[in-house]
C-alpha cells in the first residue's frame, strides 16, 4: 500500500515510526525546514527530486499545497517477483501503440492502487518518455516495466494470480466477474486488441458495455472502469 505523506509534520511522524519512505518531492524554492528535511532523508539513502510548486500543487492531496511530499511504500525498483508477490492488481497493456495512451494507462494503474503495470509495446526510447510525460512520472511512485507479454504472463502464474482479459469477445460484464484478490488483467491495444493466444491463454474475459456509434472505448477508459469497479468490490468485503 502506498501512501502520501504531506508536509514537514506528517513525514517526521513516519520517521519517527520507521515507515519505509522511498521518495521525497522538494519544491525547489522550498523553506530552509523543508530543505533540512529532505537533507536528512537524502542522507538515509532516500530518492529526493527537487520539483515545481505546479507539480506539488498537481500532487497534493491537501486543500493547500505543501512543499515537501513523501511517499511510503514498497520499492518501485524491486525485481518482478516480488512486485507480483504484492497485494494489488497488476496490469498487463499487450500491444499499445500510442505513447499518450500508454502514459494515461500508466496514470490510471497508479491512481487505482494497482501493484504494477507491464507494457508490451513497440515504443523507442522516446516514445517511453513522451509516454511517462503523460502519465505525470508515476513510474516514480510504482513499478512500470517495459516487458515482453510471454514473460509478464509467465511470471503472473508463478505468482499464482488470476489472469482476467478486457476485450469485446467476453460474455461477462465487470460486475458479474469477481475481481478482488492477486489479478493481472491484460488489455489490448487500439487497433487489434488482444493478441488471440494471449487471449486464449486468460482465465476469464470480460466485456464492457457499449451502446454507442463507435466501437470501442479508450484504452485508459476502459481500464479505469474496470478498476473501479474492482476497487468497489474490494470496499464491499471489506
Amino acid at each position: 500500500m502506498r501512501e502520501q505523506l504531506a508536509g514537514a509534520d506528517e513525514i517526521e511522524r513516519a520517521i519517527g515510526r520507521d515507515a519505509p519512505i522511498r521518495l521525497v518531492l522538494l519544491q525547489r524554492d522550498a523553506t530552509a525546514a523543508a530543505t533540512g528535511l529532505a537533507v536528512r532523508l537524502r542522507d538515509r539513502g532516500v530518492r529526493v527530486i527537487d520539483t515545481s510548486a505546479n507539480d506539488l500543487r498537481r500532487m497534493s492531496r491537501t486543500p493547500a499545497p505543501c512543499e515537501i511530499l513523501a511517499l511510503c511504500g514498497p520499492d518501485p525498483e524491486a525485481p518482478l517477483a516480488d512486485v507480483l508477490a504484492r497485494p494489488g492488481a497488476v496490469w498487463l497493456l499487450a500491444g499499445v501503440a500510442y505513447p499518450g495512451n500508454a502514459g494515461y494507462a500508466i496514470r490510471t494503474a497508479e491512481v487505482s492502487g494497482a501493484a504494477a503495470i507491464c507494457i508490451d509495446a513497440a515504443l523507442d526510447p522516446a516514445g517511453r518518455r513522451l509516454a511517462l510525460r503523460a502519465s505525470m512520472y508515476a513510474d516514480r511512485f510504482f513499478p512500470v516495466r517495459w516487458i515482453a507479454s510471454e514473460a509478464t504472463l509467465a511470471a503472473a502464474r508463478e505468482a499464482g494470480r488470476r489472469v482476467v482479459a478486457i476485450e469485446d469477445s467476453g460474455s461477462a460484464a465487470p460486475w458479474e466477474i469477481d475481481l478482488r484478490g492477486p489479478l493481472l488483467f491484460v488489455i489490448g491495444g487500439e487497433t487489434r486488441g488482444i493478441a488471440p493466444d494471449l487471449l486464449a491463454r486468460c482465465d476469464a474475459t470480460l466485456r464492457i458495455p457499449m451502446h454507442g456509434f463507435i466501437p470501442a472505448y479508450n484504452v485508459q477508459a476502459a481500464m479505469a472502469i474496470v478498476a473501479g469497479e474492482r476497487l468497489r468490490q474490494e470496499a464491499e468485503r471489506a
